[in-house]
């Protein structure tokens, strides 16, 4: 499985984006979106946990401000966010983090500067809410409007 998502990761990535992911990223697969009148785009889903430690350190506001300032800016054409209820082991614990989340759902083209886009949104998250990882799932789309 592991396996399957490194070779799903290196067929998105271009040279560069997301390198410590997928050592030799491929080219990104021509897609056939003429069925849908659409266009060959990558979706991104995006996991941000809202604890700090063992309370919630994300408030409503601090994910509003950090969306209008960040997010938006970066992808302004649409977004979607799903309010969520996530659970993941601690490595360094073991033990069974249950938090609130969000998800963000981007359609952006298949171009590494909206890779580069969205590695910047993970890294400003991790900065300034202190955590450890942002989920990240690219996937090849067509999407028709």
């Amino acid at each position: 499985m592991i396996r399957a998502a490194l070779l799903s990761l290196s067929l998105l990535c271009p040279a560069g984006a997301f390198a410590q992911f997928a050592p030799a990223p491929a080219p990104l697969p021509v897609m056939d979106c003429a069925a849908l009148a659409g266009s060959p785009m990558v979706e991104a889903t995006l996991y941000f946990g809202r604890n700090v430690g063992d309370a919630v350190g994300v408030s409503e506001k601090d994910w509003t401000q950090f969306l209008d300032r960040e997010i938006t800016p970066r992808f302004p054409d649409g977004l979607t966010i799903h309010d969520a209820s996530g659970h993941w082991r601690d490595s360094g614990t073991g033990r069974l983090i249950r938090e609130p989340s969000k998800i963000l759902t981007l359609l952006t083209p298949q171009d590494a500067a909206s890779l580069t886009l969205i590695r910047e949104i993970v890294d400003l998250y991790k900065e300034q809410f202190h955590q450890q990882s942002v989920g990240t799932v690219l996937r090849p789309a067509c999407v028709g409007f």
